[in-house]
């Protein structure tokens, strides 16, 4: 796990884009693990201007989201993937056909499930994933208890993220209860996990993620078992961090062949 201090937020999407950009450019069939929330704005709204002033292209790849509420009709503007769709694909030349998420409208989201581990497997696997973490250490919606090897499944929302979404509704009660999300075994699948972070509102969660016990109390905690990570964070978000003078010593002297 490689953990990277950034003195700012334009640092961080440049980092984040330029991650994005090295398997955008190195496969000729990529494969794009997408999240929502605000974590990852900045890297998308970089990403977005390469693509509208540098001519990054993404027509050749294909995307898979972490997860989707239950319950939600289509084209709801609060179901991720129409929020994908406003944040990032349609500001860019991805196809909406390239584009898939869980069905949480499906009749049987069970099967809705399963199927939707064995496309991301069809595809090649996800070639890098973005992630968030929410302040209790949740990672998609793999709520703290979570199993670690967990697939693709139903959850149930706990009250603090339900609250935490609640911004992007009219009211808490019009957040649903249910998503369809990601399991953390699924998730461990992709071959680079590119997770940011920032804020002081995350930093007790990133502190449990990078330095403590491998544990579903923390469900981001698995993230240290996987090969290849790069947690992106600015200064409050990383202000728990014991050793963070060691991460930024050694992000200083990586060798220059080294990239994230």
């Amino acid at each position: 796990m490689e953990i990277v201090i950034l003195p700012s937020e334009a640092e961080i999407a440049r980092h984040g884009a330029d991650v994005v950009a090295r398997v955008l450019a190195g496969r000729d069939r990529p494969v794009l693990g997408l999240a929502t929330g605000s974590s990852p704005l900045p890297v998308y709204g970089e990403l977005i201007r390469r693509h509208r002033e540098e001519g990054m292209s993404f027509a050749h790849a294909e995307a898979f989201l972490l997860d989707e509420y239950v319950g939600l009709p289509a084209g709801h503007p609060e179901s991720y993937r129409e929020v994908i769709r406003r944040e990032l694909t349609s500001h860019v030349d991805l196809e909406d056909a390239h584009v898939h998420g869980p069905d949480g409208s499906a009749a049987d989201v069970a099967r809705a499930a399963r199927e939707y581990d064995d496309a991301i497997a069809a595809a090649g696997g996800v070639d890098v994933q973005l992630l968030g973490i929410g302040t209790d250490g949740h990672v998609a919606f793999n709520e703290p208890g979570s199993s670690l090897a967990s697939r693709t499944r139903v959850k149930t929302l706990t009250e603090q993220t339900r609250r935490d979404n609640a911004r992007f509704f009219d009211s808490l009660d019009d957040v649903p209860w249910h998503v369809l999300t990601q399991g953390l075994g699924t998730i461990r699948e992709a071959r680079h996990l590119l997770l940011v972070a920032t804020g002081e509102g995350k930093a007790d969660a990133v502190a449990g993620m990078v330095e403590g016990p491998v544990s579903a109390f923390c469900p981001a905690s698995v993230l240290q078992l996987h090969p290849h990570v790069t947690v992106l964070l600015d200064d409050a978000a990383a202000s728990r961090l014991r050793l963070a003078d060691y991460y930024r010593h050694a992000f200083a002297h990586k060798p220059t062949w080294q990239s994230l």
